[in-house]
């Protein structure tokens, strides 16, 4: 593919043909992850732990939308070769790019979350998202009137199981006998921007008799929080606080903090000396995950519920419950 095709502008953020152009950066640099920069969800948060450094600091960071996967590999190296470091990236998606160029550029510092790549210039962050998802299993079926909970995720992937694992798993502590109907909304990366086909998988889990649906689908969530309101049914947002979006039909989100981990990238990952490289593991116990409360939820969420989440928060914490992780064992035992 030649350069001169990938000259499109990204909104708000430095345009890939910048990159490609030559431009020297001697600023950090994070770049997002497909499904937009401003999707309400996963890549916003990143955004907002980079501006977030920004207000903090005085300093300032480029970024980048990629519009298809073959930029990344292209991308890492413009961005390594022209001195932007650290280099952070958001999303499972890049693994083989960042394996591949992290090599080649030693003394830059790469962050990546939501996978590991295993070379001593690449910090690795992941995060729990099955045992926040669990807590809002519990806040779902404890708000179910039904019976019936639904899931609605983005590309179906081992990751996105994870959330649907640990949800499905809270929701059967509280009501064994709780259905749950599990959808995705495709198997490209076009899934995380398609809140039609979410919106649709919404209404057919509620004519299902579904009463809460959880939405851990990128920018498509926004289908799943919009026909749960019309419905009159309640959603559950995801990675970034989306309980604004629908007031009073949110009943939660279950927050990733990676605009937290974005931001303390941005910071320590840009001298050597508190660069931490290897695997960082964010999950309850560091605040990495968990779910929101806020004035646009609060009075949907009971003393009651919210004295049994935070019971289970306590014992997942001390090890009494373990949430099982589908990333590391396929299987979901419910």
């Amino acid at each position: 593919m030649k350069f001169s095709i990938l000259t499109k502008a990204v909104a708000g953020g430095i345009a890939l043909s910048a990159v490609m152009a030559g431009t020297a950066f001697a600023d950090p640099a994070l770049i997002y992850d497909l499904g937009g920069k401003f999707d309400k969800s996963f890549n916003e948060a990143a955004y907002n732990g980079g501006q977030a450094w920004k207000a903090e600091t005085g300093g300032n960071f480029v970024d980048l939308e990629l519009q298809n996967d073959a930029q990344r590999e292209q991308a890492l190296r413009r961005f390594a070769g022209q001195g932007a470091n650290p280099v952070v990236m958001a999303g499972f998606s890049w693994t083989a790019a960042l394996t591949a160029v992290a090599p080649e550029f030693p003394d830059t510092n790469f962050v990546v979350l939501d996978t590991v790549v295993d070379a001593p210039n690449v910090q690795s962050i992941l995060f729990d998202e099955h045992t926040g998802s669990y807590l809002v299993g519990v806040l779902a079926a404890m708000k179910s009137e039904t019976g019936s909970v639904a899931f609605i995720g983005g590309m179906d992937v081992p990751l996105i199981h994870k959330f649907y694992c640990g949800y499905a798993q809270g929701a059967r502590a509280v009501n064994p006998d709780i259905n749950l109907i599990e959808n995705y909304t495709g198997t490209t990366p076009a899934a995380w921007n398609d809140p039609v086909t979410a919106g649709e998988l919404t209404k057919a889990a509620i004519d299902s008799g579904a009463d809460v649906i959880f939405a851990a689908a990128g920018g498509s969530g926004i289908g799943v929080l919009q026909a749960a309101k019309d419905a009159g049914k309640f959603s559950i947002g995801v990675d970034s606080n989306q309980n604004y979006m629908q007031p009073g039909s949110v009943l939660t989100s279950m927050v990733k903090r990676v605009d937290l981990a974005v931001q303390n990238a941005l910071t320590e990952a840009a001298d050597d000396a508190t660069f931490k490289p290897g695997l960082t593991i964010l999950g309850l116990a560091e605040d990495g995950v968990g779910y929101s409360v806020d004035e646009f939820n609060e009075e949907l969420i009971t003393d009651e519920m919210t004295a049994a989440a935070e019971d289970y928060k306590a014992k997942i914490i001390a090890g009494e419950i373990a949430v099982h992780d589908y990333t590391t064992d396929s299987s979901c035992p419910l």
